[in-house]
Parts: structure tokens; C-alpha cells; sequence
């Protein structure tokens, strides 16, 4: 999470003995989203890097991202003119789609701005959820209060809107986690099941590495063809990929992807991530189906994978 970047709170002060210095903030929202899916929002780097940044003239940059309890994520938020702020956040707890506290400590220039503990609460039914964010916050540099209210407050209303748009996937594939990380990023056989039922790929490029590519066309059971380009940007092996996915070779943006592979019990559970670029994209995937075709092609890698 970052803060308000244009807030004086952001310069660095001697340390003062103000009983102001502490604050416990509190912010809700209700989201318009599966509880299943704002966890994933909340807690995956892909779709953290696309809500984080509170304002527009803010850019945040991910130097290490491993959400997992004992994990850190660090990033610096950058506003032209200004000093880059470092935000190093440790995730102490993670109870899936339920509980997440992480600790973050903010500096600039070296000298240390504030600590904080931040524990969110999640709940949801059907189509709705709801999340609780307390931040138990001690300023080290000046008053920091305000500058928190603002940035959790905008990145909040951040994450809610991400959330209404990301479209997640799940499937338990009955093989080690081995087999399938190596199906999907094998150049051979990932073209072999990737798509929906009776789809096929046809491969220009194919690159599956941090700062790779994957240029192809889709091709429907009636000859349509979708042309699609795939771009690497994280590959941590037999853990997650992040990539965004476009319409064509350079072709817009439409959405960031993320897949992730866990162990569970011999199997492996594989989720597919989607944060689409605005709202009506979103909705005209899912008018299309992409939800269906998307477990359609979860299915075709079980298939491959337990074939094999």
C-alpha cells in the first residue's frame, strides 16, 4: 500500500516525542466482486501493482513481490520532483480469503518515515464482499496521519474497482505440480492445449522467460482467428507467471494475467488470473463466456497433463 505522495508528511523530520505520532486508522468497503476474487486482488503481485499507486502521477515500482507468510514485498513510489518513497511491507499472516497482516515500514533518502501494522479482515457472500483494513500506525518522520488517510484511502477505492473487473479460475489437476509447471511452460506443448474446446493455436514467436513472448493466433472451430500476443514480464518457476495479454502483435492492452500453481495433496492447484483493462471489457468477456472457456481450457491442461 502506498501513501499520499503529495502530502508534506512525506518530508523527513526529527523524530518528535507527540503523543500524535500514533494513530489507528480504520477504512471499509463493500466490493462488488466473489470474496474469492478480492483476495486474489488484494494479495497478488499483478493485480497490486495495478491498484497500488493512490493518484495517477504516482508511479509505484515492484523491486521483490513473494506473498507468502515470512515474505516481503518492496516497491518504490515515484512522483516527479519529489524524492522516491520506499515501502517494504512482510506478510505475517495469510488465511485465505479471510484474514492478511503484514507489517510496512516507509522510508525516503534513507531515514526511516513510519511503522505500521496492517491487518484486513475479509467476508463475503455470492457476488459481494466486503473488507475491513485497520492500520495501527507509528510516525518516526513528522506527521504522518494524514498522508495514510489519503494514499490507503485512494488505493482502497483502487483495489474495489480492480476487483469488479478481475475474472479468476481455478482447477485441482490430479498431477505433481512438476508436470504441469512444465506443460504450460514448455514452448512445445503449451500451443498443444491452450484454449477453449476445438480451439487451436498457431505459434510465430514463442519465448516463455521473464522478458519473453508468446505471438499466436487463435483459431476457432469455425476458422475464426483471434490474434493474441502474450508478454512475460515475472517467471518464478513451478510458482506464478505474471504477463499481460493483447489484442494481436503490439497490439492494445486488454488485460494483466497472473497464473499460480500450488501443491495440494500430490495434485495441483492452478489459478488463472485476469484484471481486465476497464469495466465494459470485463463485461463483454463475460457476456461472451470467457469464464467458461476459460475452465474449458483449464480442463484441456488436465487432460494433456494426466495423458502424458
Amino acid at each position: 500500500m502506498t501513501l499520499n505522495l503529495n502530502s508534506d508528511s512525506t518530508t523527513p523530520t526529527a523524530p518528535d516525542d507527540r503523543s500524535d505520532r500514533f494513530a489507528t486508522l480504520t477504512f471499509e468497503r463493500d466490493v462488488a466482486a466473489p470474496l474469492s476474487v478480492l483476495w486474489q486482488a488484494w494479495t497478488v503481485p499483478a493485480a497490486r501493482a495495478v491498484w497500488s499507486a493512490p493518484t495517477p502521477s504516482v508511479t509505484v515500482e515492484f523491486l521483490e513481490a513473494d506473498t507468502r507468510v515470512g515474505g516481503r514485498e518492496v516497491s518504490l513510489c515515484k512522483v516527479k520532483g519529489q524524492p522516491d518513497i520506499r515501502c517494504e511491507n512482510g506478510w505475517l499472516e495469510l488465511q485465505t480469503a479471510a484474514r492478511s497482516v503484514n507489517y510496512e515500514v516507509v522510508s525516503s533518502r534513507g531515514v526511516t518515515q513510519s511503522a505500521a501494522l496492517v491487518t484486513a479482515d475479509f467476508s463475503g457472500e455470492d457476488e459481494r464482499s466486503r473488507l475491513v483494513v485497520t492500520v495501527q500506525l507509528s510516525s518516526l518522520a513528522g506527521e504522518m496521519e494524514a498522508g495514510y488517510r489519503r494514499g490507503f484511502g485512494a488505493g482502497l477505492d483502487n483495489l474495489a474497482a480492480v476487483a469488479e473487473r478481475t475474472m479468476v479460475l481455478q482447477r485441482v489437476i490430479r498431477a505433481p505440480r512438476t508436470m504441469v509447471w512444465s506443460a504450460w511452460m514448455n514452448p512445445e506443448t503449451l500451443p498443444q492445449w491452450w484454449g477453449p474446446d476445438g480451439f487451436s493455436c498457431r505459434t510465430k514467436r514463442i519465448d516463455l522467460q521473464t522478458g519473453g513472448e508468446w505471438v499466436f493466433d487463435m483459431i476457432a472451430p469455425d476458422g475464426t482467428v483471434f490474434p493474441n500476443h502474450h508478454l512475460y514480464y515475472e517467471v518464478r518457476p513451478e510458482e506464478r507467471i505474471g504477463y499481460t495479454l493483447h489484442s494481436g502483435e503490439n497490439g492494445p492492452k486488454h488485460a494483466d494475467a497472473w497464473a499460480l500453481f500450488e501443491d495440494q495433496d500430490g495434485a495441483t492447484k492452478v489459478t488463472l488470473g485476469m484484471v481486465f483493462s476497464t469495466a465494459a471489457e470485463f463485461q463483454e468477456a463475460k457476456g461472451f463466456g470467457a469464464l467458461e472457456l476459460g475452465l474449458q481450457t483449464l480442463g484441456k491442461l488436465e487432460r494433456f497433463v494426466v495423458s502424458r
